[in-house]
């Protein structure tokens, strides 16, 4: 089973972390856009661990959704995509209450997407939610799918 890695995400969250400290996008602020033409505010990439158990021929997703409850995550399967979306809502206060110094925390809506392995069925995906950890279990290959040995005769 492979995962397709992508660089420019990679690349695009090195700079959007070293700069967020910087800069706020506060909800009455104008938007600032990044290159895909979306605000910081409207959307982000909850940050994610993917790894694999042999053991139990299982993968298992761990995402970070810090403040969010089950009813705020969607998990939808279709055509062997898993995602995973939803809505942070933005911390209720005023400019005259809060002036903001740094501001690290993302609120707006997100959605991340992994590629199942082939003939995973969504009954075989779990998820569990705890204290803003979306943990997400699959199966890493389908018996129908393990490798078979044919008897030469």
């Amino acid at each position: 089973m492979s995962f397709y890695y992508d660089p420019i995400t990679s690349f695009d969250r090195l700079f959007g972390d070293a700069f967020a400290a910087q800069v706020c996008v506060r909800a009455s602020a104008p938007s600032t856009g990044d290159r895909h033409g979306t605000s910081q505010r409207d959307s982000y990439r909850p940050r994610l661990d993917l790894y694999e158990s042999k053991d139990t021929n299982t993968v298992t997703a761990v995402f970070e959704l810090p403040g969010l409850t089950s009813d705020g995550v969607a998990i939808d399967v279709h055509q062997n995509r898993l995602t995973v979306s939803g809505e942070a809502a933005a911390p209720d206060s005023t400019e005259e209450e809060k002036s903001f110094v740094v501001c690290e925390r993302r609120a707006g809506k997100f959605s991340r997407a992994l590629q199942l392995p082939f003939g995973t069925k969504p009954e075989d995906v779990k998820a569990k939610m705890e204290n803003g950890i979306l943990t997400i279990t699959f199966p890493k290959t389908s018996p129908e799918q393990e490798a078979k040995r044919i008897a030469i005769q």
